[in-house]
């Protein structure tokens, strides 16, 4: 890949971690429904999966019951309340934008987490006039591993697909950068279920921790880490 041009990142799990408002919230409801709580751990395994995986986890019951969707619902709602609470840049994060918002490298997010709660996340993290293209599921008629989201994203910033990253915490990610010609790094430190194996996700990168995203951009960009 030539000089770095933007870098686009995947939202839960890899920019953020939001697995501690999910936590609060699907247990609250568990609560009010007489449920037993679950596990930080199990919630943080299963946010990169979405709403649908947490209602599955928590009440035990999957889209084909009747139940399901008032209960997917009742958490959207519940969330929509409790976006950004507890939720967090991932260390090393912060660094990382201000390094490429320095550089004058644009940087955005392709995610499929609805603009719903995206936007209002982004907010509420001090986010949303910094970032360049977001885009959601919403707004594309494929979701990832399809590249429809991440091409979109080039094209709104003005860049050559070829010339960018995309960070991701999951095999769908890396395979959407992959189809999308980008170069792409695995973050490890992100929402990866304990059976996946990342090293066979065949990324051209991989992150143990977001604190080394910074260096990796830094060499991409310049041919050195100075």
């Amino acid at each position: 890949m030539n000089k770095l041009e933007a870098v686009y990142f995947d939202l839960d799990g890899t920019l953020i971690d939001t697995a501690p408002d999910f936590y609060t919230v699907l247990n609250t409801l568990l609560k009010q429904h007489g449920r037993p709580e679950v596990s930080y751990s199990a919630v943080r395994a299963n946010v990169s999966n979405g709403a649908r995986a947490l209602t599955e986890l928590g009440f035990g019951v999957g889209p084909e019951d009747a139940a399901f969707p008032p209960l997917l619902e009742q958490l959207l709602d519940a969330y929509e309340q409790h976006l950004a609470v507890d939720t967090c840049l991932f260390l090393g994060m912060a660094e990382t934008l201000d390094w490429l918002e320095t550089n004058g490298l644009p940087w955005g997010i392709v995610t499929n987490k609805p603009s719903r709660f995206t936007g209002p996340v982004l907010a509420g993290l001090g986010l949303a006039q910094r970032v360049g293209a977001v885009i959601c599921p919403d707004h594309v008629k494929q979701r990832k591993p399809d590249p429809e989201g991440l091409l979109m994203a080039a094209r709104r910033d003005g860049v050559n697909p070829a010339h960018c990253l995309y960070v991701g915490d999951h095999l769908r990610d890396i395979q959407a950068g992959q189809n999308a010609g980008m170069a792409t790094a695995v973050a490890a430190f992100g929402y990866i279920d304990a059976d996946d194996d990342p090293h066979g996700w065949q990324a051209d990168y991989y992150l143990e921790q977001g604190s080394d995203l910074l260096p990796l951009l830094q060499t991409m960009n310049t041919g050195s880490t100075a």
